[in-house]
C-alpha cells in the first residue's frame, strides 16, 4: 500500500507520515551503500607495480581488460569486441566495443591499450614471456590495435585474459607510461567503478562510487568475464577490522555487509544464523603448498625432495587447517584440478606414495640427520596450522624438524633470502595459491626451474622443464599444448618442484539481503544487489 493512500484512509497521523518522508532517503541511501570487509588491508594501488591480491582486487574495481576468464578457464572478450588472427599466427588485429569511456570522459583508444600491454609486460611474468614474441604493436584506428608476432606463440589471449596477478588492466596512456618500476600516481581507469581517492585512508577505509556512464557487455557474468553491471552507488572497503570474531559480530548487527574471506572456525556460526548467508562462489577454488628450497642440502637432492612428497598425503593438511569437509578436497595436479591443464601424470608419488615409501626415499637418499627448518605464521590464520601438520609427517618419515614460528611480514622477508638455513635462511615454507595464478604451465612460478634466476622463492633448477616450457609456449594446437602439459607435471614430479597440498574454498559470508553475483579470490562486486 502507497504512503499516499495509508494516508488518505487514516492509517498515518500527520506528524508520523511527515517522520516516515524524512527517513526515507536515509533509508534509500544505505541501501545503495554496500560495506565490505575485504581479506586483508589496502596499501598500494599500482596492480601492476605489485602482485598482492589486494591492489589487484582493487584493479578490477576501477579498470577493464581486454579479454577475462570464465568460471570453466575459458577466455572471453571484454573490452574487446571483435579480432582476426592471420593464417600463420603471427599477426592479432584486435577491435575495441563501442562505449569505453575513461572515468574522466575520455575514450579509450588503441593507443592506450599499447601502452598498457607495454608497461604489464615488464612486471609480469606471463606477460614478460608473451613480450619474447613481440616485435612490435600498432594501432592503424582509434578503436584498433595490433599485436605483431616474431614468431608465433599459443598463449597470446590467455595472457591478456589472465586474471592472477598480474592482471593486465588497461589504463589510460599517459598512466600507462609510468615507469613499470614506479608506482602511478593517478587512478582513473575505465571499469565499473571509480576510486575515490580523497577518502581513501590506508588501514580504514577504501571507497569506490558507480560509474554511470559505464557500458557493461550483454552476457551474464562468468568468473572475470560478461557483463558487469552495479546496482549500488557505493562500495565501502572496510579495511580496520581484522579480528575474525569482530567481523562476524559486525555482520550479524548489519554494520557491514559482507565478509570477503571468513574464518573457517566461524563458518557454523554462519551457517546457523536465519539472517546470514554463506553465498555459493562463483571461483575454483585454491591450493595449499609446500615449497622447498632447492638450494641447500638435504633439498638440493631430488631424492629428497621426493621422500617428503611421498609422506604429504593430503587430508591431514586439509582437515588440520579447514576442518569443514564440504569445503575442501584432495588434488594431486599442480595445475590445479578441472581447469584446461588440470593434469595429474606423473603424481603416483603423492598420491600412492605414503610413509612407507617417503621413509624408503629417504634411507636411498643418504640424508645425513641435518634439521628442516620450516618457517610457520603465527599471524595469518588462513595457513598457520600446515607447517605444523609437515612437521609431523616429515618426522614420521625419518626427518629431524626445527619448526620457526614468526610473524608473516618476517616470514616474507626470511623466505627472499638464499643464505644458508642455519645462517638466517629456510628449509621450507608453506602457502597457498588461488587457482587463476596456478593452472597454466607459463604462468605457475613454481614451473621456473632456471635455479637462482627463478621468478619465485625456492629456485629450483632443471634443464629439461625449460625446454618443455619453451615448447608449450611456441604451441598453437590445443591437443599439443596439453600433451606438453602433462610431460611438464610428470617432470616436476620427478624433479620435486614442490608438493601440493589440495585444493579448498575460503568461503564468503553475507547478510541475507545481499542477491546477486558473488566471485571471491578476485574481490569485485559488480552483479551484487542490496535489497
Amino acid at each position: 500500500m502507497s504512503l499516499s493512500t495509508l494516508f488518505k484512509r487514516g492509517a498515518l497521523g500527520l506528524a508520523a507520515a511527515a517522520a516516515l518522508v524524512a527517513a526515507m532517503p536515509a533509508a534509500h541511501a544505505q541501501s545503495n551503500v554496500l560495506r565490505v570487509v575485504p581479506h586483508s588491508n589496502l596499501a598500494v594501488l599500482d596492480p601492476i607495480w605489485t602482485t598482492a591480491y589486494m591492489s589487484r582486487n582493487h584493479g578490477y574495481m576501477i579498470y577493464d581488460t581486454l579479454f577475462g576468464t570464465d568460471e570453466k578457464g575459458q577466455i572471453k572478450p571484454q573490452m574487446v569486441d571483435t579480432w582476426t588472427v592471420s593464417p600463420d599466427n603471427r599477426l592479432y588485429t584486435f577491435k575495441l566495443r563501442k562505449g569505453l569511456l575513461w572515468h574522466d570522459g575520455q575514450p579509450v583508444t588503441g593507443e592506450d591499450v599499447i601502452a598498457s600491454i607495454g608497461r604489464w609486460g615488464k612486471r609480469d611474468a606471463m606477460g614478460s614471456a608473451l613480450m619474447q614474441f613481440v616485435s612490435r604493436m600498432d594501432s592503424p584506428a582509434p578503436d584498433t590495435f595490433r599485436i605483431f608476432l616474431g614468431e608465433a606463440c599459443g598463449f597470446v589471449l590467455e595472457a591478456l585474459g589472465k586474471p592472477g596477478s598480474s592482471v593486465p588492466f588497461i589504463m589510460p596512456k599517459r598512466v600507462a607510461e609510468t615507469d613499470p618500476f614506479k608506482q602511478i600516481e593517478e587512478y582513473i581507469g575505465s571499469g565499473p567503478f571509480v576510486f575515490k581517492r580523497d577518502e581513501f585512508k590506508p588501514g580504514d577505509k577504501a571507497v569506490y562510487t558507480k560509474f554511470d556512464k559505464y557500458v557493461p557487455r550483454s552476457e551474464p557474468p562468468s568468473g572475470t568475464t560478461g557483463g558487469k553491471r552495479v546496482f549500488v552507488d557505493r562500495v565501502e572497503w572496510n579495511l580496520a577490522l581484522r579480528d575474525g570474531q569482530a567481523q562476524v559480530a559486525a555482520l550479524q548487527k548489519g554494520e557491514v555487509d559482507i565478509i570477503e574471506q571468513l574464518g573457517f572456525d566461524f563458518y557454523e556460526t554462519v551457517k546457523k544464523d536465519p539472517n546470514l548467508q554463506l553465498p555459493v562462489i562463483a571461483n575454483i577454488g585454491l591450493q595449499y603448498m609446500a615449497r622447498f628450497n632447492h638450494l641447500h642440502k638435504p633439498f638440493d637432492n631430488p631424492k629428497v625432495r621426493q621422500a617428503a612428497i611421498a609422506a604429504f598425503s593430503q587430508e591431514p593438511f586439509l582437515r588440520a587447517q579447514v576442518g569443514v569437509k564440504e569445503l575442501y578436497k584432495p588434488c594431486y595436479s599442480m595445475f590445479f584440478c578441472n581447469t584446461p591443464y588440470g593434469t595429474t601424470a606423473g603424481s603416483e608419488l603423492q598420491s600412492k606414495g605414503g610413509m612407507r615409501k617417503a621413509q624408503e626415499l629417504l634411507k636411498e637418499s643418504g640424508y645425513d640427520g641435518t634439521p628442516i627448518v620450516i618457517l610457520k605464521p603465527t599471524d595469518l590464520a588462513s595457513i598457520q596450522k600446515l607447517p605444523d601438520v609437515a612437521a609431523q609427517l616429515l618426522r614420521q618419515a625419518g626427518f629431524k624438524v626445527d619448526l620457526q614460528a614468526m610473524d608473516w611480514q618476517t616470514l616474507v622477508g626470511r623466505r627472499a633470502k638464499k643464505d644458508a638455513p642455519d645462517k638466517g635462511g629456510w628449509h621450507m615454507f608453506l602457502t597457498a595459491w588461488t587457482a587463476q595464478d596456478i593452472w597454466s604451465p607459463i604462468s605457475n612460478p613454481t614451473m621456473d626451474t632456471r635455479g637462482e634466476k627463478s621468478v619465485w622463492f625456492g629456485w629450483a633448477t632443471d634443464d629439461k622443464l625449460p625446454t618443455l616450457r619453451d615448447q608449450f609456449m611456441r604451441a598453437t594446437d590445443d591437443g599439443q599444448k596439453k600433451k606438453l602439459a602433462d610431460a611438464i607435471h610428470v617432470r616436476a614430479y620427478e624433479i620435486g618442484t614442490h608438493a601440493p597440498l589440495g585444493e579448498f574454498d575460503a568461503p564468503q559470508a553475507a547478510r541475507k539481503n545481499i542477491t546477486g553475483f558473488f566471485i571471491h579470490n578476485t574481490n569485485v562486486y559488480w552483479n551484487i544487489k542490496k535489497n
